[in-house]
């Protein structure tokens, strides 16, 4: 199995259930009549259309006849996208140091066309040196095992394998100034870091700004947040926001609208990429030895 085939997965799953749910409300029914007809609660309606859990085809095949969907070829298109949303993602192997809520977004990250953020305290995981992960994870699973940490930082740098995929995404990404200034496993971690970073920016698909002290107020003010554009023409693009112990996924187009807005306006506020280039090599020089 392939990376992209088990991202699609992911997709596969969320378009799915987005599919199951503008059929429900086509047809008027609430989600606790959907739950009855398959023997399930409402709140197992509301994670199979928001694609959280995986599906049965003996469930799919019950919803469909209450949504009235007899024609043949409909309903077989969709009760493929079964078998391909139940396929397992490679980083299933790590679901022992990888919380629940994280595996969607790296499935959706693996399946994305265009991934656009602002990342105000740490570098990008894309662009994450194994050392900088390796201190950044470590402070945050205090008291984990070693063994835990270090399979921690061997699925972030798995996930770097997209950007250097024969269909990579194009990545567009804005860095906080702080993120380069503070110092994560040291002074010689950083200067790879940074390093990385200005050798990186060189992809072809990768735009890479920073947003300097000197700005001031910036759109990106609210914090941390992740765009996902995806190839297919009927997933809605999705913001990204992770909290301490979960994240939100939003896709309604009016809270993803406000999010575009500020990536836009972030992009326009910020130095050129050439002169990010530049300030990137301004804070190395001036790291500590």
């Amino acid at each position: 199995m392939t990376a992209g085939e088990s991202s699609g997965s992911v997709v596969r799953r969320i378009l799915l259930g987005s599919q199951l749910r503008r059929l429900r409300e086509s047809r008027g029914i609430t989600r606790e009549a959907a739950g009855y007809s398959i023997r399930a609660s409402e709140s197992k309606i509301s994670r199979l259309e928001l694609g959280r859990v995986s599906f049965k085809a003996r469930d799919v095949e019950d919803l469909l006849t209450l949504y009235g969907v007899t024609d043949g070829t409909e309903r077989e298109a969709l009760l493929s996208l079964v078998k391909e949303a139940n396929v397992a993602g490679w980083w299933h192997s790590y679901s022992d140091v990888l919380p629940g809520w994280f595996q969607t977004y790296v499935g959706l990250e693996g399946a994305a066309s265009l991934i656009r953020g602002y990342e105000a305290q740490f570098v990008h995981g894309l662009l994450q040196t194994e050392a900088y992960a390796h201190a950044v994870v470590a402070q945050g699973m205090r008291g984990a095992s070693a063994e835990d940490i270090d399979r921690r930082v061997s699925l972030r740098l798995a996930r770097q394998k997209v950007l250097v995929a024969e269909s990579a995404p194009h990545v567009s990404l804005v860095l906080d100034e702080a993120a380069l200034r503070r110092v994560h496993g040291g002074p010689e971690v950083m200067r790879g870091q940074l390093e990385h970073l200005i050798e990186a920016a060189e992809l072809p698909h990768l735009t890479l700004q920073i947003m300097p002290f000197s700005h001031g107020w910036h759109a990106g003010e609210s914090g941390t947040f992740t765009l996902l554009t995806f190839p297919e023409s009927d997933l809605s693009d999705v913001v990204f926001l992770e909290q301490l112990t979960s994240a939100l996924y939003l896709d309604k187009r009016e809270d993803v609208t406000q999010y575009e807005k500020a990536m836009v306006d972030l992009q326009a506020q910020c130095p050129s990429p050439e002169e990010s280039a530049r300030l990137l090599r301004r804070v190395l020089a001036e790291l500590p030895d």
